[in-house]
């Protein structure tokens, strides 16, 4: 069982900064990469990035591309995302995803936190 507590959500105005962090706990060896997500009002969950947990290989959604920034402490079992230059359409809950293979691939989710960009 793997438990994850994103923190760092919050209200920021339009071209601010913020950044989230999801902490995984219990039984995360075998990671094989953890990601954000987000789900705005009304719309479907859609991917926002992802690490490679061993690689550090890092992949982005085009529409934060450039603006957020993906990283990881593994020592720490935790993950950050850095957004810069927040839009109003970055407004969702985000959540933190961790895929793991013990004997069978596994994705565990947080249980999300809001951002929400004003203009």
């Amino acid at each position: 069982q793997v438990q994850l507590v994103e923190s760092g959500g919050g209200l920021v105005q339009a071209g601010g900064s913020l950044r989230l962090s999801c902490a995984a706990s219990g039984r995360t060896f075998n990671t094989l990469d953890m990601g954000w997500y987000r789900q705005a009002a009304g719309k479907e969950r859609e991917f926002v990035a992802r690490i490679a947990w061993t690689s550090g290989s890092t992949y982005y959604s085009d529409s934060v591309k450039g603006r957020f920034t993906i990283s990881s402490d593994s020592a720490k079992n935790t993950m950050y995302l850095q957004m810069n230059n927040l839009k109003p359409e970055d407004t969702a809950i985000y959540y933190c995803k961790r895929r793991g293979n013990s004997g069978m691939i596994v994705d565990d989710w947080g249980q999300g936190t809001q951002v929400t960009v004003s203009s």
